[in-house]
């Protein structure tokens, strides 16, 4: 099949909710894809954040050959070696004590938010519900993570929704502590809001946040599906306001490019969950977790972390040297990279396309890069290029 045979078939049998750009693509390395065609594109979005370690790495293609040559799916009514293994990984390298793993990040953050409200009706009785989470943040697409999420724009078609949720500002503690009742379990929040936006959250306001949680035995969730796993140049970005949080989803780059996704729980609340409050057929998934072993290992060094500071401040200190008009401001957390434009940002988008360049929007007006972790020197570079001619062209 060609391009406009497999584009055709698409159209005809798959539900139409993805604004497919035209691109099928064939095979790749690193951070380079090649489509059916034969055109090549430097990727600058690791599949939204999830190839981490990009395409076709040796070691992630071994670890999972080898799980998939003795079985790929038993059930969770018995042990599994490698989700023991990556649970100890994750426990090791953070303050949480006990792990559930899902599918997704959606799934992992409906996960916390039940574990939170288990948590605060044993110990409080019921009505003690509610889940604070910040404007402009993104949860999931689940009723209830979409309840979650702080955008109008997802809040509509899906009636009811799941009710219990309020929204504050990022970065406004007044506005939070004015809608703080004896009804709230949890304070959720992403310490970057990506689809939001890139939008950095405050040092300071988290940490007033984490003083009224411990104040209120209030529960700290911070969801992490996008920031996580050295995405940032931390191992979480939850490190860099040096606060322990109570819970912590993971997903996206956990598995390298198969499903997984995570939610862990301190101490507080670590032994909340009994046989029967929660469950998934595929979560702890034999060969998803044996993905995320080879991942962990290989992004949670400290050489590791370093070259993804390191690369993420080249691209950054690059698209603000060229000084374009388009270009008002740069956000950068290791390799959580939001450029924001003066243009329509789905223009640069498709325009990358046509030029040999993956990227991603965020927000209104944000170009989001999000490139595999060990994306080489010479591909940003390349894909620096591209990006430059583009910004240019559109700024014109």
């Amino acid at each position: 099949m060609n391009t406009d045979k497999i584009m055709a078939a698409d159209a005809a049998h798959i539900m139409h909710t993805y604004g497919r750009l035209p691109v099928v693509p064939s095979h790749g390395k690193s951070a380079t894809l090649f489509d059916i065609e034969g055109k090549k594109y430097i990727d600058f979005t690791s599949g939204i954040g999830v190839n981490s370690l990009g395409f076709a790495d040796k070691g992630w293609c071994d670890a999972v050959t080898a799980q998939v040559q003795k079985f790929a799916h038993v059930s969770n009514y018995y042990y599994c070696e490698t989700a023991s293994l990556l649970a100890e990984k994750l426990t090791s390298l953070t303050s949480l004590k006990k792990i559930f793993f899902a599918n997704s990040g959606a799934e992992a953050n409906e996960g916390a938010i039940k574990l939170a409200r288990k948590y605060s009706f044993v110990k409080y009785g019921a009505g003690r519900h509610t889940v604070i989470t910040l404007t402009d943040s993104f949860h999931g697409r689940t009723v209830t993570t979409l309840s979650a999420t702080g955008q109008d724009k997802f809040h509509n078609y899906f009636f009811p929704f799941t009710d219990g949720f309020r929204f504050s500002p990022a970065n406004d503690i007044e506005a939070l502590k004015n809608i703080i009742d004896d009804t709230v379990c949890a304070i959720m929040l992403e310490p970057i809001q990506g689809e939001g936006g890139v939008n950095i959250v405050k040092d300071d306001f988290v940490k007033q946040v984490k003083e009224i949680c411990n104040e209120k035995d209030i529960l700290l969730i911070f969801d992490e599906v996008q920031t996580g796993v050295s995405r940032t140049g931390k191992f979480l970005a939850s490190e860099y306001f040096n606060v322990d949080p109570d819970i912590v989803t993971l997903a996206k780059g956990l598995g390298g490019g198969l499903p997984i996704g995570a939610f862990m729980a301190g101490e507080k609340c670590a032994e909340t969950l009994c046989p029967g409050d929660h469950g998934s057929t595929f979560g702890g998934n034999p060969v998803s977790c044996a993905a995320a072993c080879e991942v962990v290992d290989r992004l949670s060094t400290k050489e590791a972390m370093s070259e993804i500071l390191e690369k993420g401040k080249h691209i950054s200190d690059t698209v603000a040297s060229w000084k374009l008009p388009t270009v008002s401001e740069i956000r950068c957390k290791g390799l959580m990279i939001g450029i924001q434009v003066k243009c329509d940002p789905k223009l640069c988008l498709t325009e990358a396309v046509k030029n040999g360049l993956l990227i991603l929007t965020a927000g209104k007006d944000v170009v989001r890069l999000l490139p595999p972790l060990t994306i080489t020197m010479s591909e940003i570079d390349e894909g620096l290029a591209i990006l430059k001619k583009i910004l240019t062209s559109i700024g014109a």
